[in-house]
């Protein structure tokens, strides 16, 4: 968390705040923000950058400067990106601000200070080995049918892994395997081709829904104006254990899968034969 449903909520939030303007100065609050280059490349570099447009692949928000830069933010599990006044006092957990020549500043506020900035010529020196983003139209579901063929992992950590497929996380990962009925811990490469057309369906489905609801703020999640989304009030087994099924009334469980908490029906999402129950706490 974010998730691509959140990356991509913030991009839209941010592109009419941010494309048109000069980052004026730098303030570092942790240095161990910026992956690369130096902190002090990093702050002289990107002073006097006008941005020119704001994306996503996958889970980094990919902000295009002048002068063939690109600046990259991963915000891993409790990142945020706000835009404040400077006046606006100071997040506790604010680990860098851009100033902004609007008199606005873009604060990165980082709580366990997992997330990372990136300052490159090239993208592709970061992003390079992501897989393809579920959401365009070059993902078929042939395509996906051709990466899931004679792969002997099982289904869940496949789907979490961003060389697979770019920006799916634990919450839409449940989610889309529920809506599919298919159990976490499926072999990839033993599921039918109905199974694959309907797991291709629930990703780019449950993806969508979460995009117009403005991402899932159940955690640390809020949009650059402080703001929550809205698609925890929709989502159907993520963090329900003890919860009847929406579908069929049996209690979901909450399992282990690949070292991730994972919910499930039981009854909807029958388990591989001879794989026990790891359920967690």
């Amino acid at each position: 968390m974010p998730e691509l449903p959140e990356v991509e909520t913030i991009k839209r939030d941010l592109w009419p705040w941010l494309v048109g303007r000069t980052i004026t100065g730098v303030i570092v609050g942790w240095e161990g923000c910026v992956d690369r280059p130096s902190v002090r490349g990093f702050c002289d570099q990107v002073t006097g950058r006008r941005i020119e447009d704001v994306g996503r692949r996958g889970k980094f928000l990919v902000l295009s400067l002048s002068g063939g830069r690109t600046l990259l933010v991963h915000l891993r599990m409790t990142g945020r990106l706000l835009v404040r006044d400077p006046a606006d006092p100071w997040e506790t957990h604010a680990r860098l601000a851009f100033r902004l020549d609007d008199g606005k500043e873009l604060r990165f506020v980082n709580v366990r200070k997992f997330g990372r900035i990136y300052l490159v010529r090239d993208p592709a020196e970061v992003l390079g080995d992501l897989g393809p983003e579920p959401l365009t139209d070059g993902f078929t579901v042939a395509a996906f049918g051709a990466l899931l063929e004679n792969r002997r992992g099982r289904i869940k950590p496949l789907l979490l892994d961003q060389r697979f497929i770019a920006g799916l996380g634990n919450i839409y990962v449940d989610e889309a395997l529920f809506r599919a009925r298919i159990h976490p811990r499926r072999i990839a490469g033993s599921l039918t081709s109905e199974e694959v057309g309907g797991l291709y369906d629930a990703i780019r489905e449950v993806l969508r829904e979460a995009i117009a609801d403005q991402g899932t703020s159940r955690s640390d999640y809020v949009r650059p104006d402080g703001t929550e989304g809205r698609h925890q009030e929709r989502l159907l087994v993520s963090g329900k254990a003890g919860d009847p099924c929406p579908r069929c009334g049996t209690e979901i469980e909450r399992l282990v899968v690949g070292g991730r908490g994972t919910y499930v029906c039981p009854r909807c999402q029958r388990a591989p034969l001879g794989q026990g129950e790891e359920r967690g706490s």
